[in-house]
C-alpha cells in the first residue's frame, strides 16, 4: 500500500504572515493538530498545534490580558513554524511513511507532488490502518502464537486452516524472542476455537493467546 490511498486530500493550510491565535483557533475548529504553510501556492513550512501553545505566554504570567493579546498579535506563523519539512509522495510505501514519523519523532508528513502539497499522512491515519490489518473490528478466533523461522511454516499453517474451512479475517507477523522464531497474530472465522486450538498445534512452536471475539 501507498501513502496515496491512505492520506488526507483535503488539507487545511495557512498562511506564514497569520497571528498565531487565529492559527490556534482554526485548528482548534477544525479539529486538527498540523497544518502546511503555504505562501503563493508553495510550501515554505509547517506548523503544529504544539508549536502555536508554546508561543503563547504561560498562564502565570504577570502580563494583564491586554498586553498578553497584543504580544499576540504581533507574533505570526513564521515565527514558530518548522522550516525544514519532512516530506514524503503519493507513491511512498506506507511502512516507509511510518518509519519516517517515528524515526524523526513526528506526528505528520505533507505529501508533495513536485512542489505542491497534495495531501497529509498522519498518526492517526496509520492507526486506523493498523486497526484494520488487525480485524479489531472483525468477529473472529484471534490467535497469537510462535513459530519456527524457517520457509514453509505460515504457508502450511494457513493451508492447514483454510482446509478445514476456516478464513483469514487478518494476519501480521512480528520478530519472535529469539532469531529462531516469528510471532504470528491473525483472526479467523468459519471454525471454532477448539478447531484452530486443534489444527494450529502440530505446527506452531508455542502458543501465546487464543480467544474468540464477536
Amino acid at each position: 500500500m501507498l501513502v496515496g490511498a491512505r492520506m488526507s486530500r483535503s488539507i487545511i493550510t495557512i498562511p506564514p504572515d497569520m497571528p498565531v491565535v487565529d492559527a490556534l483557533n482554526l485548528m482548534k475548529r477544525e479539529h486538527i493538530r498540523r497544518t502546511p504553510v503555504i505562501k503563493e501556492g508553495k510550501m515554505v513550512g509547517i506548523v503544529s498545534d504544539k508549536d502555536l501553545l508554546y508561543a503563547s505566554p504561560s498562564p502565570v504570567t504577570s502580563l494583564s490580558v491586554w498586553e498578553i493579546n497584543y504580544l499576540l498579535s504581533k507574533i505570526t506563523v513564521k515565527d514558530v513554524m518548522t522550516s525544514q519539512v519532512i516530506t514524503v509522495t503519493e507513491d511512498t510505501p506506507i511502512e516507509e511513511a511510518a518509519r519516517i514519523m517515528a524515526d524523526n519523532k513526528i506526528g505528520g508528513l505533507p505529501v508533495m507532488h513536485g512542489e505542491h502539497v497534495v495531501g497529509i499522512i498522519t498518526e492517526t491515519d496509520l492507526f486506523k490502518l493498523f486497526l484494520e490489518l488487525m480485524g479489531a473490528r472483525e468477529a473472529g478466533v484471534r490467535v497469537t502464537a510462535y513459530i519456527h523461522e524457517k520457509p514453509g511454516q505460515i504457508a502450511k499453517l494457513s493451508g492447514a486452516i483454510a482446509n478445514q474451512g476456516g478464513n483469514f479475517v487478518a494476519f501480521g507477523q512480528f520478530a519472535g524472542d529469539d532469531p529462531s522464531s516469528r510471532l504470528l497474530t491473525f483472526k479467523v472465522d468459519g471454525v471454532t476455537e477448539q478447531q484452530v486450538r486443534q489444527i494450529i498445534e502440530p505446527i506452531i512452536r508455542e502458543l501465546v493467546d487464543i480467544r474468540t471475539l464477536k
